[in-house]
């Protein structure tokens, strides 16, 4: 009857090491490592720019991945775009994209001419249509609807000047009494 002492005594030890990958018979010869080519996918010989890294050294961007938030939207739209397309080509394919994800709140107007493109919430000047991508030096943008006139219902046709312009008013058409008021509630 085997007991765990007689296991301990070498049986159990000769089945232990197959267990480990081990066999008891070792094999004389080992498997020889085949030998690489480190030039095997070397770009200097294949024709291929697209995937090549240009001459600076550092790869040729083929896609940039921009974050665009809609305002009164919970998240941002994510746009997958060339770096060669302009501001109008993003306002227009992130207007697509909005619509096709059926999020809300949904727009009053799907035409992308309706919308301006900001660097984010708060900035006032709104960027240049013609404007590529790749020249913005940023990924996240803030997309908003352009103001209309309150008598005709029409866009407004410079809006990138229009949010400056709109502050200088108000800060001109509030007159310095207006300040006054903060003053009596100092007092």
């Amino acid at each position: 009857m085997p007991n765990p002492r007689s296991h301990r005594k070498g049986k159990l030890a000769e089945k232990s090491s197959s267990f480990h990958g081990e066999s008891s018979t070792k094999t004389a010869t080992m498997l020889r490592r085949p030998k690489t080519d480190p030039e095997l996918l070397s770009f200097k010989n294949l024709g291929l720019s697209a995937s090549a890294p240009s001459l600076d050294g550092r790869p040729k961007m083929t896609k940039l991945l921009l974050n665009v938030t809609i305002q009164g939207s919970l998240g941002p739209v994510q746009v997958l775009m060339s770096p060669e397309m302009t501001v109008a080509d993003l306002v227009s394919a992130t207007v697509r994209q909005y619509l096709k994800e059926g999020r809300r709140p949904i727009l009053p107007t799907a035409d992308p001419s309706a919308f301006d493109l900001h660097y984010s919430q708060f900035s006032l000047e709104s960027l240049n249509k013609e404007e590529k991508l790749i020249a913005l030096g940023s990924r996240n943008f803030f997309l908003c609807p352009k103001k209309s006139d309150d008598n005709n219902d029409l866009i407004a046709s410079s809006s990138s000047s229009s949010c400056s312009k709109e502050a200088k008013e108000s800060a001109k058409s509030s007159s310095s009494f207006s300040w006054f008021k903060f003053i009596d509630f100092r007092i």
